[in-house]
């Protein structure tokens, strides 16, 4: 197990849970058993795991990942994904980065905060995170009248094949990340 725990690092004095550590050591099957995969997971590793329930009885993982590594886990994310579906049969599997939110800084303070850590900007990274082989191609916000503020993104037609029967997987999960009701679509072609 000791080979698997490397596979999570959590923040100092945390331990990971026992979800958590079935999810560092399919990471760990992964790399050694994938010989398509050994080389790209061999300086990988994940934060935390959380499963959680979403419409229609189906579970889902949500895998955050460090924000640094990113790039490396867009690199092998379609057949990463493939083969962790593969490991927890039926349930669908979501990498997100881990973001940081940082507050404003107080009025005559010196110190700046860098975009990319405001609310808005983690938010909608983590948007393009929860939908990443797809690409979001629009957004709307609708404002009802009740105050009630519903924000629809358009993902692009091409994914639709491999997306269309996650889209209520994507808002549950956006929902629970962010506390924000999104409505995912694609856009209508329009006959010229």
């Amino acid at each position: 197990m000791y080979t698997a725990r490397r596979k999570i690092q959590k923040d100092k004095g945390v331990e990971p849970t026992e979800f958590e550590d079935t999810v560092a050591q399919a990471f760990f099957d992964l790399e050694n058993g994938n010989q398509d995969l050994k080389s790209d997971l061999k300086d990988l590793y994940i934060n935390g795991a959380v499963q959680m329930d979403v419409p229609g009885n189906r579970k889902t993982v949500i895998i955050h990942v460090p924000y640094r590594l990113q790039k490396s886990y867009k690199k092998i994310h379609v057949r990463l994904i493939r083969e962790l579906e593969k490991k927890f049969s039926g349930k669908d599997v979501v990498l997100v980065a881990t973001r940081r939110i940082v507050r404003p800084p107080k009025k005559g303070s010196a110190v700046v905060r860098s975009r990319s850590r405001t609310l808005t900007a983690v938010h909608d990274g983590i948007l393009e995170d929860v939908v990443y082989p797809a690409e979001i191609v629009g957004k709307r916000v609708r404002y009802h009248l009740d105050g009630a503020k519903v924000m629809k993104v358009f993902l692009d037609p091409k994914e639709r094949a491999n997306t269309e029967y996650k889209l209520d997987t994507f808002s549950s999960i956006y929902r629970r990340l962010c506390g924000k009701e999104v409505v995912f679509d694609y856009p209508v072609a329009e006959s010229a």
